[in-house]
């Protein structure tokens, strides 16, 4: 197959945010799930420095009438910067300017209803036009020690020239967690995908590579999305339109280096703030420290 041409590289990053995160009330009555904290980040701060990094300069958020901090947390602060600045707090100043790198814009457009992933991805259509593009979901917060997740899906769509999903491995009772993926060809890292299922019985899985919240997309998605009728739900299903799009184009499931967390649960958003903690490279002494005393105080010995 022929190299992608460089100027398909993707540079558009969608981001569905528009979810109530009920979930996690009553933290997420004011405050978006996306914008929780794992350390000194929120969750959507992260999932940001990961398409910026991977090439993208235009993110499109795909958000709801009623949640404004999002935007407001991509907005300029002039009068904190103003205070910070007044007061020589440059450290602090640079970070508020920076979550946001020069050259690289925000677009917030608003998904009038809830119906589904395939629905806020089809609202991104204005700005994505005729190009690739990548979506990622926050609450799939990925770790690495390289390159980002996205990186590494970008530049594998950019040698096939084709789309590429990212999957895991998950346990063979969990698949009806997830879509579930059937490849040809996988070599342990990629494959090009033969058929797609959204959360099959274990008995019915063609697989238990489970897909997770990055995608790298051809801009062909959206006339199917715009053909799916609402499935399970009632929502439109993403799933449903890539199981169209198999037979039309190379759609591969990509393997990334790197962990996952699920913060779209408890557990996951605590796993995720342990993980980062002890990694990062201020606190991840400290916090060792206060978790082996908490693990002692509660009469835990360690191995």
């Amino acid at each position: 197959m022929q190299k992608q041409n460089p100027s398909r590289r993707v540079r558009i990053a969608v981001f569905p945010v528009a979810g109530l995160g009920t979930r996690f009330l009553p933290a997420t009555k004011t405050v978006p799930k996306e914008m929780l904290p794992i350390v000194d980040k929120p969750l959507i701060q992260y999932a940001v420095d990961e398409a910026v990094e991977a090439g993208c300069d235009t993110l499109v958020f795909i958000t709801n009438r009623y949640k404004h901090a999002v935007a407001d947390y991509f907005d300029k602060a002039y009068e904190l910067e103003q205070k910070l600045e007044k007061a020589g707090k440059a450290e602090q100043l640079e970070l508020i300017r920076n979550v946001l790198p020069p050259g690289v814009r925000a677009v917030f457009v608003t998904q009038a209803e809830a119906l589904g992933l395939g629905h806020a991805v089809l609202c991104a259509k204005p700005v994505v036009g005729n190009q690739p593009f990548a979506v990622l979901l926050p609450d799939d917060l990925i770790w690495s020690r390289g390159d980002g997740a996205l990186k590494q899906m970008a530049d594998h769509a950019e040698r096939t020239g084709g789309s590429a999903i990212a999957v895991q491995d998950v346990p063979r009772e969990q698949t009806k967690s997830y879509g579930i993926v059937a490849t040809e060809g996988f070599d342990g890292q990629a494959g090009r995908i033969s058929q797609i299922v959204e959360k099959p019985k274990p008995e019915d899985a063609p697989s238990n590579l489970a897909v997770v919240g990055r995608y790298v997309l051809s801009p062909r998605i959206f006339e199917l999305l715009e053909k799916t009728g609402q499935g399970s739900g009632g929502e439109i299903q993403l799933t449903d339109a890539i199981a169209q799009l198999l037979p039309l184009e190379q759609v591969d499931a990509f393997r990334f280096h790197g962990t996952r967390f699920d913060c779209g649960t408890h557990l996951g958003l605590i796993e995720a703030t342990v993980r980062y903690a002890l990694d990062h490279e201020l606190l991840s002494d400290a916090a060792r420290a206060l978790m082996q005393n908490a693990l002692n105080e509660m009469g835990v010995v360690e191995n």
